[in-house]
């Protein structure tokens, strides 16, 4: 009889932890990277501009934010930071035509449906993603961070190339 209540007060106890999310399967977090990054690709194609900008992260939405700005400024344009942010948070104006272009050139099916997806290294707030599309040579290390709590992908630290 004592072991009988012992036993059902662990479990107890164990599944309280869990509630509370003090006791977590290891896979969690794990589970959450992937989810993060699978869902930029799902939103790349619908063409979710607002959504893709929200699963960024913050140093790529500033990469991309002067690119776009250094680029409109070579033709004449002149748009704060500030206006080419609010157009990538909204989707709409230069974003579209961002996001349209970019799109035109990378298909999300690649990385959706005809790769193959594994945990890499997760440490610091800092995880990779290791993806093998059939037909490349190499695989793509997909970088996403921990930012407030939410894994954001790294588009740009993953694919911009390295400048020196």
């Amino acid at each position: 009889m004592k072991k009988a209540f012992f036993t059902i007060f662990i479990a107890l106890i164990m599944i309280q932890l869990s509630l509370n999310g003090y006791c977590q399967k290891p896979g969690d977090e794990q589970d959450r990277i992937l989810v993060a990054a699978e869902s930029i690709f799902k939103a790349m194609k619908k063409k979710d501009y607002p959504k893709i900008w929200a699963l960024l992260t913050n140093a790529s939405k500033s990469i991309i934010v002067d690119d776009v700005v250094k680029e409109e400024s070579k033709s004449g344009g002149k748009y704060s930071r500030e206006a080419v942010h609010n157009d990538f948070k909204a989707g709409s104006g230069l974003a579209a035509v961002y996001w349209s272009n970019y799109l035109a050139v990378f298909n999300p099916d690649i990385v959706l449906e005809r790769s193959k997806w594994q945990m890499g290294k997760v440490a610091g707030g800092k995880a990779v993603i290791i993806i093998t599309y059939h037909k490349a040579d190499r695989p793509a290390e997909l970088q996403v961070f921990k930012e407030d709590g939410t894994w954001k992908v790294g588009l740009e630290e993953t694919f911009r190339p390295s400048r020196r």
